[in-house]
């Protein structure tokens, strides 16, 4: 695990090394290298960000919710929570998170899971697995390499006896999580399109990314 961790207090905007505006809807990726902290913000608030992990030099190594789950004998992704990869190994660590509710069970919604939820009217709106689709066949992977996410900022409770319903989000606008890479990754994100249920409060709106390189290790 990375040995220096720079807080969310001594970090600034012009610091960052790279900051991404993500348009409501959009998808996008981009490669944090180990040692980086990335910061995914939820600008408006109520917005689910649908998110996966790949290693970047080996895109079989990708994340794995069942493995982050048991490895941290819990349901949910909070600080703390170490990203496991479907290799047993760390991927990120969660070292801030300003909202404190984030789902990695009920997976990304698609033109298939729209229609049977909602109807066939919804058949052909957009949704997040069209823009996992998109962004990963730019780094030459394809729809069968699209595995399980993480939904930060969606609010997804689960009953005792295992039931799950996607309700109102509990973010506010800015609210963030941050992670620090424990190798380098290449994160995929889709701004989640969904207006069929109140993940996104049913007004999809922008997110925005921020990546900070690791802060120099002075030998304090």
């Amino acid at each position: 695990m990375t040995d220096f961790i720079q807080t969310s207090a001594s970090r600034s905007l012009e610091n960052a090394v790279q900051d991404h505006f993500i348009p409501a809807e959009a998808p996008w990726s981009g490669i944090v290298r180990k040692g980086q902290t990335i910061r995914i913000e939820d600008s408006y608030g109520q917005q689910a960000i649908d998110t996966l992990f790949y290693r970047a030099d080996d895109f079989y190594e990708r994340y794995s919710n069942q493995d982050t789950m048991r490895e941290q004998g819990a349901a949910y992704i909070g600080t703390g929570t170490r990203i496991m990869s479907n290799e047993g190994n760390v991927m990120l660590t969660m070292m801030a998170d300003s909202c404190g509710r984030h789902d990695t069970s009920a997976g990304a919604c698609s033109c298939e899971s729209n229609t049977v939820r909602f109807g066939h009217g919804t058949k052909y709106l957009h949704a997040c697995r069209d823009n996992f689709v998109l962004e990963v066949t730019k780094h030459g992977m394809s729809k069968r390499d699209i595995v399980p996410n993480i939904n930060f900022f969606m609010n997804v409770p689960i009953k005792p006896d295992g039931e799950m319903t996607i309700v109102d989000g509990i973010s506010s606008p800015g609210d963030y999580v941050e992670l620090v890479a424990e190798m380098d990754v290449l994160c995929v994100i889709s701004n989640c399109p969904q207006i069929n249920n109140p993940c996104n409060g049913f007004d999809p709106t922008p997110m925005r990314v921020l990546i900070w390189d690791a802060a120099p290790d002075t030998g304090a």
